[in-house]
């Protein structure tokens, strides 16, 4: 085995194994724009989305921005951005809103607590985690409004928040304006976001 090699496995073993990570730990981590999430003790790294799913995310997060900032409603942030949900539960959504009577939920290294507005761009391999424990999580940590993009079937579902479990409000498809139940105003056009 060549240093090369073993450099990374050497690395590897300063940390705790799966299962045993802290906030502690992920927070240790070097700076990197590689999406990692903490959740039930294990660190989660999606693999590198797609150039379509990263056109997508600027396309709805620069809309929601020019939005945000014409009405002076808070803060837009694109991934990857630490969100702790709750002790121990750290998520970056692809695109998260905060408003401005919530700006002190804003720290330096992560938003601390559930920002009013989140949007997931689904990948192959992240559809369960968007669809099922991520939308579970997002309701747990009283997250007003959930926006699903599935590329592969053209469609924006808008979710709001009803007690502790989301309500599909609307699935909106290319031709239409996709609608933001808690931002009052903001729709986009599902072609022009989901376009190639």
């Amino acid at each position: 085995m060549s240093t090369r090699d073993v450099y990374p496995v050497e690395i590897a073993r300063l940390f705790p194994p799966q299962g045993q990570w802290t906030e502690e730990d992920y927070f240790a981590l070097p700076d990197s724009m590689q999406i990692i999430e903490l959740s039930d003790g294990e660190i989660v790294m999606p693999a590198p989305p797609v150039l379509h799913h990263q056109k997508i995310i600027m396309k709805l997060g620069f809309a929601l921005d020019a939005f945000v900032r014409k009405g002076d409603l808070g803060t837009v942030y694109l991934a990857p951005v630490a969100v702790r949900l709750w002790k121990g539960k750290i998520r970056e959504p692809d695109i998260l809103f905060v408003r401005k009577e919530h700006e002190d939920r804003i720290h330096e290294t992560r938003i601390e607590g559930a920002p009013d507005w989140v949007a997931e761009v689904i990948s192959p391999g992240t559809r369960h985690t968007d669809e099922v424990k991520k939308m579970a999580e997002y309701a747990r940590a009283g997250v007003p409004e959930y926006w699903l993009l599935d590329p592969k079937k053209h469609t924006i579902r808008v979710c709001h928040l009803e007690g502790e479990v989301y309500s599909l409000t609307a699935t909106y498809q290319p031709g239409q304006m996709a609608r933001s139940v808690t931002i009052s105003g903001f729709e986009v056009s599902v072609g022009e976001v989901l376009s190639k």
